[in-house]
């Protein structure tokens, strides 16, 4: 059966819930009289999206990257779901949606929370990214579900069209919407929904899809159980992928206390793995985290023995506590939504579920046959908690966020069977490399400098 080495998906559903308002005698939402966001004719869409340039596109990814940073912060691992897997896109494209028909203070938290209150492009810019991102290996669909009899306003209908290409459909029953998710999610997400409330009037719905290949495929044969490292005192068995001779992108950021490293996919995205000391922890990794920066830092490719694991983890969370730890508590008590339609709205709740596997490409066989580990051939092995990151190469637009600290949650957990894992190397660490008092993070550093002599040493043959 053919691998592939990463699929994704994420699904936010957000449900409102209203007084029915009574449907006009045409069948028609009644019109709004204002258009606060502002909007372009269908026909400029194209064009208006070819003229945007790379800083328009940078920018808004930022304050999608800060959206999902801070979700990340507010959604810390614990021992049920010892991993988190986000979709900043799919969360500010939900969110976004949501923001245009809110008024007032609404509106004001709800752009504040997106980063959006100084992009004065940012709804046309988000739209145009979306576009540019489903003609690669993205498919992103979005739905209004709404009761029969409910009313929408035309100008929240039609911006939702326009932007996102979110048409109403009548909210029947949960199987129908079930049917759809599993549709727009190639099957990844089943009955995602149990049951409605019985006052739910409106949903938005937003799913993501990814599914890439390695530029440089990983060979199954050398997949093997190895070790990952959830602290000093315990460890996994994982199946560890490895790359003899694999092309990498990394670099020691010394600051931070982290190892960055970038798997390319093919089509312009990558995935871009961050690996904080112990010390550091994840936290401190995450809150200090800017994808554009670490872009720039990234150096040309080595080759090098790389170990990564293979995973498959699930993440289901309603996300209404950490978005009311980032102060948008009002939408799920009184807001002001009165742009999508007469009468009061309240959020029920954001639901979000979303998948990630990384795996080999098939079985096909790489360059050698054997692997053999050797010095002269430097070591980036992820068998520490990390952070990962999907990013499109050009926009740096974050696809994908998460955090894992166990990538096979339901092994047995077992002690460390190498207590010097995090010990001082043995070692003289090279006087030009900066100092810590950090044991495994001057093992590190030793490592990197060895990497670096090591490498250049293999340039030189």
């Amino acid at each position: 059966m053919k691998l592939h080495p990463s699929l994704l998906i994420l699904l936010c559903v957000f449900g409102l819930l209203g007084e029915v308002c009574p449907v006009s005698p045409e069948g028609n939402a009644t019109v709004s009289s204002t258009s606060p966001h502002g909007s372009s004719p269908p026909h400029q869409v194209k064009e208006e999206c070819d003229a945007l340039n790379l800083e328009s596109q940078r920018a808004v990814a930022g304050a999608v990257a800060k959206l999902g940073l801070k979700l990340l912060e507010n959604l810390q691992p614990g021992s049920e779901q010892p991993n988190v897997v986000l979709s900043p896109l799919s969360i500010s494209l939900a969110l976004a949606q949501l923001a245009l028909g809110a008024v007032n203070k609404t509106e004001e938290h709800l752009l504040g929370a997106l980063h959006a209150n100084l992009l004065p492009d940012y709804y046309k810019t988000l739209s145009c990214l979306q576009e540019q991102l489903i003609s690669k290996a993205i498919k992103v669909a979005s739905r209004i579900y709404l009761k029969p009899d409910f009313v929408l306003k035309k100008d929240f209908v039609e911006k939702s069209l326009q932007l996102f290409k979110s048409a109403p459909t009548p909210l029947t029953s949960v199987e129908e919407v079930n049917q759809w998710i599993e549709a727009a999610t190639n099957g990844q997400i089943n009955n995602f929904l149990s049951s409605l409330p019985p006052s739910v009037v409106l949903m938005l719905i937003n799913a993501v899809h990814f599914k890439g290949e390695w530029t440089s495929r990983f060979d199954s044969r050398f997949t093997a159980k190895d070790l990952f490292y959830i602290d000093k005192q315990t460890a996994v068995k994982v199946d560890m992928m490895t790359g003899s001779k694999y092309p990498l992108s990394m670099f020691v950021d010394v600051e931070q206390g982290t190892k960055v490293a970038r798997f390319p996919f093919q089509g312009n995205t990558s995935f871009l793995v961050v690996m904080p000391t112990p010390s550091q922890n994840l936290s401190r990794a995450t809150a200090n985290l800017n994808i554009t920066d670490l872009y720039e830092r990234l150096p040309s490719e080595t080759t090098m023995l790389v170990k990564l694991p293979k995973i498959k983890l699930e993440y289901k969370q309603d996300l209404q506590p950490a978005l009311k730890k980032m102060g948008l508590g009002s939408l799920f008590s009184g807001p002001d939504l009165s742009g999508i339609a007469v009468g009061p709205l309240v959020l029920s709740g954001v639901q979000h579920a979303s998948s990630i596997e990384l795996n080999e490409e098939g079985a096909e066989a790489s360059a050698t046959t054997s692997v053999i580990l050797v010095r002269s051939v430097p070591t980036f092995a992820v068998n520490m908690p990390f952070i990962f990151v999907i990013v499109d190469d050009v926009s740096h637009m974050p696809l994908f966020l998460g955090v894992v600290t166990n990538p096979n949650p339901g092994a047995t957990i077992e002690l460390s069977d190498d207590p010097e894992i995090m010990e001082p190397s043995s070692s003289n660490i090279p006087t030009d490399a900066p100092q810590s008092d950090d044991p495994y993070w001057d093992n590190m550093l030793h490592d990197a400098s060895d990497e670096c002599e090591e490498t250049e040493r293999v340039l030189t043959y």
